[in-house]
């Protein structure tokens, strides 16, 4: 499979087709929440499903205590994003992971708070729900990646890929209750700590590590650094082994369209970000399977990742936009990816698809790099570009 390159000249302005944001239903059993108010109520009194014996997220240390979450931000009101219509959330502190519900609401992380918020698509102002213990924010790390159970509605289970002292790791807690370690020993860097996360259509958890600055960890397939893992739901390996793929420098983002092919990004320090087609097995590192896309650094710093039919869309920090891709029965790109949002919002990262066909994106304009308004960090819900036959372009 051929490379193929973003060239920076292929920016353009697409207008934005802003669908109506129609409230979810009630919030499902499965999301148990307390003490809620509002117009999204729970189905039923508040139940942690039980865990066993607790431990904490990161291990205790008696010199070296876990590291406590910063001060978290006060989210923004309805009000505060009357200006702009796509805008659903403001004032966050660098929104990192994000999980949809069932009910058409969205779970969404701060990277460096830990902390979980309620976002609503008709813009009512966010509620917090709990903040995950144990982060560690140096470098890059944080809380980086969110998926739903596959059995959220009758588990009410939330996984989270998160930064320790000591280790990158998933956790999973019903919302309020104790975080339980799911897969820990990913290792832990200044830079590159990967964090997607991801429940394939077959039930897998599929899990995003980055080489945390040392290329020979990716492709060494004795180290959990720089793969693609792929796990059950209590952590265990399916297959042989936990390495799904090898090769990578930081997998920010997986996702997976009705075909059931997972994709994965991976941003490089220097040099061109990649969108990878992943398959069981594959080596990603220098002479192994080339890359579906690359981008070059000016236009990349890919986080986020979202499919649908031939179409894929790529949050990009550093391009400021999402990439739309569409690739063809070969997946391979039809034409130069076209840019959406194009510096509208600033850093651009997590992208999520969700039942109405709405793109949910977070910002990241708080995060030490970007040049942040009042109202940063924001979530935006808006539909992707389309054509007059109503698909995407």
């Amino acid at each position: 499979m051929g490379r193929r390159t973003a060239a920076p000249g292929a920016r353009r302005r697409t207008a934005l087709l802003l669908g109506g944001l129609l409230l979810g239903g009630l919030l499902l059993g499965g999301l148990l929440l307390a003490g809620c108010g509002g117009g999204y109520e729970p189905a039923g009194p508040f139940r942690e499903v039980p865990q066993g014996q607790p431990p904490q997220v990161a291990p205790p240390q008696e010199s070296t205590p876990i590291p406590a979450p910063g001060q978290p931000s006060t989210p923004g009101t309805g009000e505060e994003q009357a200006g702009d219509p796509s805008v659903v959330a403001t004032g966050l502190t660098v929104p990192t992971g994000l999980a949809l519900l069932p009910d058409g609401t969205a779970v969404v992380g701060e990277r460096e708070t830990g902390r979980l918020l309620q976002v609503f698509p008709d813009r009512s102002a966010p509620r917090e729900l709990m903040t995950v213990p144990g982060i560690d924010t140096s470098g890059d790390g944080g809380l980086l990646g969110l998926a739903l159970s596959p059995t959220f509605t009758e588990d009410g289970l939330v996984y989270a890929y998160v930064s320790t002292a000591t280790d990158n790791r998933v956790v999973r807690f019903p919302i309020g209750g104790t975080p339980n370690p799911v897969l820990t020993g990913i290792p832990r860097g200044e830079v590159h700590n990967g964090g997607g996360l991801l429940f394939g259509l077959d039930g897998v958890l599929y899990v995003g590590t980055g080489d945390v600055g040392d290329p020979a960890l990716a492709a060494d397939p004795a180290s959990l650094a720089g793969k693609v893992l792929a796990v059950d739901v209590f952590g265990q390996p399916v297959g042989p082994g936990p390495v799904f793929t090898r090769g990578h420098r930081d997998v920010t983002a997986l996702c997976q369209g009705g075909d059931e092919q997972l994709y994965g990004t991976d941003d490089a320090l220097q040099g061109a970000d990649e969108l990878n087609a992943l398959v069981a097995g594959g080596d990603f590192g220098p002479g192994g399977i080339a890359p579906v896309l690359e981008v070059p650094g000016e236009e990349g710093g890919l986080g986020g990742c979202a499919v649908t039919g031939p179409y894929v869309f790529l949050g990009a920090l550093d391009g400021q936009q999402v990439h739309v891709v569409e690739l063809d029965g070969s997946r391979v790109p039809v034409e130069e990816p076209t840019a959406f949002l194009d510096e509208d919002h600033g850093r651009l990262r997590t992208v999520a698809l969700d039942a109405e066909g709405a793109l949910w994106i977070t910002t990241s304009n708080r995060d030490g790099v970007g040049t942040p308004s009042e109202d940063d960090d924001k979530v935006l819900r808006v539909l992707p570009p389309t054509s007059s036959a109503g698909s995407p372009l």
